[in-house]
């Protein structure tokens, strides 16, 4: 039972707190031969977040971009794109405080325990996907798309913190191994 307890906590704690991170590219592509880039206005103008946190995610994007040797362009090979997805779950959580043991004392042998009364709780997170992707810009294919999910918390003080590592964690696969 304690066990139990302790995987579950577990699983909530990681489960609430880590992005989960995809990424898919074309195979045929020599990623090594991209060193510029520039942001796709007319797409990053047409998603509906807003413009402090479109103006974080595309800081991010940057960042992460010179870091890997690639330098903003006004004659890119690379164009990126930005894309959202959103939901607000909603958790219920309901303990009733049955349970069963041994006991000693006066008698002893197994015992119940009824609840005084029911506990529940109800939270609701904003979870949401980010999508990255990496458009040549000669073709105007797609060559490679990360995506991460996981939650921002709208009024938490380290917004930015968290933003850098959603994008930081997504294009921790650009460019990617073909190992």
């Amino acid at each position: 039972m304690k066990n139990t307890l302790l995987i579950f906590l577990s699983f909530i704690i990681f489960s609430c707190s880590s992005i989960r991170v995809y990424h898919d590219f074309d195979t045929s592509v020599d990623f090594d031969s991209y060193t510029t880039y520039a942001f796709f206005k007319p797409g990053i103008d047409e998603v509906e977040i807003s413009d402090l946190d479109k103006k974080r995610i595309l800081k991010a994007i940057e960042t992460e971009l010179v870091n890997k040797s690639l330098s903003p362009s006004d004659t890119p090979e690379l164009l990126v794109n930005i894309a959202v997805k959103s939901s607000n779950d909603v958790y219920i959580n309901n303990w009733n405080g049955l349970g069963y043991g041994w006991g000693w004392g006066y008698g002893w042998g197994y015992g119940w325990g009824w609840p005084q009364n029911n506990i529940a709780t109800v939270s609701s997170q904003t979870n949401g996907i980010l999508f990255v992707d990496l458009i040549d810009a000669k073709s105007k294919q797609l060559v490679w798309q990360g995506k991460g999910r996981g939650f921002i918390n709208e009024y938490s003080k380290k917004r930015d913190q968290r933003i850098q590592g959603f994008v930081t964690e997504i294009l921790k696969n650009y460019p990617p191994s073909l190992e």
